[in-house]
């Protein structure tokens, strides 16, 4: 009973959330499109970018974006999930904290890389602190590929929730990158505790 009343709510706030409605209109996969387009309009992330790793990409639009946005060169989606492949995306289906998936995607590039992005976060339990913690696992995984990964003035995009390994985070960026900033997209719904970490310039 307990279930069918959340999927129930699920359904009536998707039908009610203006960015579902939009990314059905404009043919994106999912409303986190807009998280990427807002966090791109305020630091300008593809600027003279022409090679993407989109990490935790299904459904695919992030990559959608990033498709729209980078005319030449690669774009690289990899998830778990299967999910539709994407126009001018080069798709690996499997484990990105398998060391063998990151090395199929070194060899995909065979250099360094302009830009990495990456959506990854665990399903839910609905304890906030571990949620917290495991999410940012992900993102530590994340960023420490993207830190031996990146061009020098690359960039470095990575949700993760705000909780007791969120210090931890920040610091590790700011170790390790010129600029870090920390930023919630309108697009992230208000009783969520997700944001966003944007990295930028290796030291």
């Amino acid at each position: 009973m307990k279930k069918n009343k959340i999927s129930k709510n699920w359904i009536n706030r998707q039908k009610k959330d203006i960015y579902v409605r939009q990314s059905k209109i404009e043919g994106f996969r999912s409303r986190a499109i807009y998280k990427l387009k807002e966090i791109d309009e305020k630091f300008k992330i593809f600027k003279q970018v022409n090679s993407v790793v989109d990490l935790g990409a299904a459904p695919g639009s992030w990559s959608q974006y990033a498709a729209t946005r980078v005319k030449s060169e690669k774009i690289l989606s990899i998830d778990l999930l299967k999910f539709e492949k994407i126009k001018n995306s080069h798709q690996i289906i499997g484990d990105f904290t398998d060391e063998k998936y990151k090395n199929k995607i070194r060899e995909y590039f065979g250099k360094k890389i302009d830009l990495i992005i990456s959506d990854m976060a665990v399903n839910t339990i609905g304890n906030k602190d571990i949620d917290s913690i495991v999410t940012g696992e992900l993102c530590m995984d994340a960023m420490n590929f993207a830190i031996g990964e990146l061009e020098k003035n690359g960039i470095f995009i990575s949700k993760l929730f705000m909780g007791s390994s969120f210090n931890e985070i920040v610091a590790l960026a700011k170790k390790y990158f010129k600029e870090v900033r920390v930023f919630k997209p309108l697009a992230s719904r208000k009783n969520s505790k997700e944001t966003f970490i944007v990295c930028k310039f290796l030291r």
